[in-house]
């Protein structure tokens, strides 16, 4: 009898560089990839914001359909679901007779929870759940230090890992997949059956920002090949300008950060402009530290108070400020023009979300779970590592407490908008 291994797809919607899949491939005859649409994953917070917003979700409904269009042009499919993975996988496990279930661990509570019922469940058939890392820059074994040790201080991990830790050479792209034969693939879930706590009508087409791993190769070789440009024309950016927009594919893991840095090396080898690509790089380890320090500290991150012992904790209220805040009506040109440009495409920039982040604690004074919950909802680039670790270290509750008086609003409106000219351009 054929061995069979079932993929259980999350956020890591690609071919390319994909552990998972590449010893699934090798270790069965034949593979059922799938993904699961979860109810949960759109439901309504209790912070006033729903978990996954219009502009996100489409994004998330783009990326699937990608990878079911390279699994199509592999001979096969994706099985498309909707409903919780813990009460579809124990009876995928027995239709299509499957021999282990492959899937990549997640850091954040809600995720491992649901990766905590599924192996229970699995375990009471004897099938194994295999877990993959495969979200990160550095591979979790391959750090200087156990998860437990990891420098809480960003510029000491940063220094020891890139010292002593290696990147490693990406998995090949697989060439041949044998897939399960199922006669029912599913059909992907329309945006409006997905929402239903938002009113979709207005939404806008993001033509900027579109969901899938070719999108993501595009939008890799366009940067890089600005830094090609710059290189010929023998110009410099500051750094807070040199913003590569990568975020949103490498949340959902239609591109690895592998891939990127691989491929900014390359670049670096043949253009020189190492301070261009090393920006993007360092925002590889931020993204790495907070997922490690996710691992290392838990569910810390998600409380108000934090790692202060003595933080004030302000009321999870909704309020006129709040609602200000979220629709771009403080009054304050830049925060409101942000604020907008949020609401209408799903991404803003890393230095404006400190910005707008740092004016709603510290100028409206309202619990930063609250923007943080909104960013969740609306980010298209949202990785609950990335959002909560800096909104906690904007609020002064984070991990590194030596960041805590680093936030000032006036400093940061003349790095962001020093000549106001984005809030101009923005109104107009």
């Amino acid at each position: 009898m054929s061995k069979k291994i079932l993929v259980w797809f999350r956020n890591d919607l690609r071919l390319h560089d994909n552990e998972m899949l590449v010893e699934a491939i090798a270790k069965s005859d034949e593979i059922l990839p799938v993904y699961f649409f979860d109810p949960r994953q759109f439901e309504l917070t209790r912070y006033h914001s729903i978990k996954t917003g219009a502009i996100r979700a489409q994004f998330l409904l783009e990326s699937v359909a990608a990878l079911r269009q390279s699994f199509q042009q592999h001979g096969g499919d994706i099985l498309v679901l909707k409903g919780k993975p813990e009460d579809f996988l124990p009876n995928l496990v027995n239709q299509y007779e499957i021999a282990e279930v492959y899937h990549h661990r997640e850091v954040a509570s809600e995720e491992t929870v649901v990766s905590t019922k599924v192996e229970d469940l699995l375990w009471k058939q004897k099938v194994n759940l295999k877990h993959f890392i495969g979200h990160t820059l550095y591979n979790k074994e391959d750090l200087p230090f156990p998860i437990k040790d990891i420098p809480d201080v960003f510029t000491q991990f940063k220094k020891k890992t890139e010292r002593d830790a290696i990147v490693k050479p990406c998995f090949l792209t697989p060439d041949k997949i044998d897939f399960v034969n199922v006669e029912d693939w599913g059909v992907l879930p329309e945006l409006n059956e997905l929402i239903v706590h938002e009113d979709l009508d207005g939404l806008m087409q993001n033509i900027e920002f579109r969901g899938g791993e070719q999108q993501a190769f595009e939008h890799l070789h366009d940067f890089l090949h600005t830094g090609e440009d710059m290189a010929l024309a023998n110009a410099s950016l500051k750094k807070n300008e040199i913003i590569s927009k990568l975020s949103p594919w490498l949340a959902l893991g239609c591109l690895s950060p592998r891939e990127v840095y691989w491929k900014m090396k390359e670049a670096e080898a043949n253009y020189g402009l190492k301070p261009y690509f090393n920006q993007i790089v360092l925002g590889l380890l931020w993204r790495d530290y907070y997922r490690f320090m996710f691992k290392k500290h838990g569910n810390t991150f998600f409380r108000p108070e934090g790692f202060s012992k003595d933080a004030k904790v302000i009321t999870l209220a909704d309020s006129s400020l709040l609602d200000s805040w979220k629709t771009g009506t403080t009054g304050h040109p830049l925060v409101d023009a942000i604020m907008n440009e949020l609401n209408a495409t799903g991404y803003i920039n890393n230095a404006s979300r400190q910005l707008v982040a740092t004016y709603l604690i510290y100028e409206l004074k309202v619990n930063w779970v609250m923007g943080a919950a909104y960013l969740e909802e609306k980010l298209i680039d949202y990785s609950p590592a990335s959002n909560w670790g800096n909104w906690a270290t904007v609020a002064g509750v984070g991990n590194d407490q030596r960041l805590t008086t680093s936030f000032d609003f006036e400093k940061q409106l003349k790095v962001v908008d020093p000549k106001g000219v984005y809030a101009q351009s923005v109104r107009a």
